[in-house]
C-alpha cells in the first residue's frame, strides 16, 4: 500500500493537532467537557459488540481512540502526561500483573491468574485498601454488581454452586412479596416502600450472581430482550398502522393478540 493511502496513528495525531489548532469547537474543549461524550462513545461502541456488528465496531473503536488521544492531548498541552506515557503505563502494567507470562510464578488455570491480579493491584497501592476499590462508582448498577460479585470472589467470598445462589434467588423473591404485602396493608408509609426497594435491590442482585454462575453476562442478556422487546412491539405498531388505526384505539386483549402474531412470526 502506498505511503499517501496509510492512515496511521501519527496522521491521525497529526490531524487532532491541527483541529485544536484551528477548529472553534476543538479549541474550547476540555476534559470535563469531553466526559459526558466518551462515556456516549462507549456505550455506542456496547451497542456494535452487541449486535455483533463488525463494521459499527471498527468505526466507534476509532471514536473511542479519538477520545483517547484528545484527553491525551489536553494533557500534554497542560504538562501532565503524553500519548507515549500513556503507551508506555499500560505496557508496564500488563508486564507487572502477568508475572505468569513474564516471571516465575506458576499458574494452573484464569482463576488464579485473576486472583494474582487482585492482589497486584492491592500491592501497588494508590491508596485502594479494599479488593472493591477497583470498581468505579459511576458504573451501570447491574455491571457494577457483576464486578462487585467477581470481585468478592477473588477473596473466597463465593457460594460453593449455582444451586446454592438459586435458593438465594427464591429466598430474595419470597421477600419481595412479603415486603409488598406489608406495604399493601400500608401505602402511605415512606419507610414501607423503601423496603419494598431494598428488596427488589437485593433480588435483582441475586439474580446477576445466578446469571454469572452460569458464565451469561446480565447486562447483555437484558440489552438483548429489550433489543427483542423493542423489535416485536414496534413490529405490532407497524402493524396497527396499516389497519389504519392507533395503538391507543385497541383493547389490550386486542394487542396481546397482534403481540402473539408478531411473537410466532420470529421476530
Amino acid at each position: 500500500m502506498e505511503a499517501s493511502n496509510t492512515y496511521s496513528f501519527e496522521r491521525l495525531q497529526e490531524v487532532l493537532d491541527e483541529l485544536r489548532e484551528k477548529c472553534p469547537w476543538d479549541k474550547k474543549q476540555t476534559i470535563h467537557t469531553l466526559r459526558q461524550l466518551t462515556i456516549e462513545e462507549c456505550y455506542e461502541l456496547a451497542d456494535a459488540i452487541s449486535s455483533d456488528d463488525w463494521n459499527g465496531l471498527k468505526e466507534e473503536l476509532g471514536d473511542v481512540l479519538l477520545h483517547i488521544l484528545f484527553y491525551a492531548k489536553i494533557a500534554t498541552e497542560q504538562n501532565q502526561f503524553t500519548i507515549q506515557d500513556v503507551i508506555e503505563a499500560i505496557r508496564a502494567k500488563l508486564i507487572y500483573r502477568h508475572p505468569h507470562i513474564y516471571g516465575d510464578v506458576k499458574v494452573t488455570d484464569e482463576e488464579e491468574v485473576k486472583r494474582n491480579w487482585e492482589n497486584l493491584k492491592l500491592k501497588e497501592g494508590k491508596g485502594k485498601t479494599s479488593v472493591l476499590s477497583g470498581v468505579p462508582r459511576s458504573l451501570a448498577p447491574m455491571v457494577q454488581a457483576m464486578r462487585l460479585q467477581e470481585k468478592a470472589k477473588q477473596v473466597g467470598f463465593e457460594w460453593e454452586n449455582k444451586e446454592q445462589v438459586w435458593e438465594k434467588v427464591q429466598e430474595e423473591s419470597n421477600e419481595v412479596l412479603e415486603a409488598v404485602q406489608i406495604f399493601d396493608a400500608n401505602p402511605s408509609n415512606e419507610d414501607l416502600q423503601l423496603k419494598m426497594e431494598e428488596e427488589i435491590g437485593d433480588l435483582l442482585f441475586s439474580v446477576v450472581n445466578y446469571a454469572r454462575f452460569l458464565n451469561i453476562d446480565p447486562d447483555q442478556a437484558l440489552a438483548r430482550t429489550n433489543k427483542k422487546f423493542m423489535n416485536r412491539f414496534q413490529a405490532m405498531e407497524k402493524i396497527v398502522s396499516e389497519q389504519g388505526k392507533q395503538m391507543t384505539d385497541l383493547h389490550l386483549s386486542e394487542m396481546d393478540k397482534i403481540w402473539d402474531q408478531v411473537k410466532s412470526s420470529g421476530i
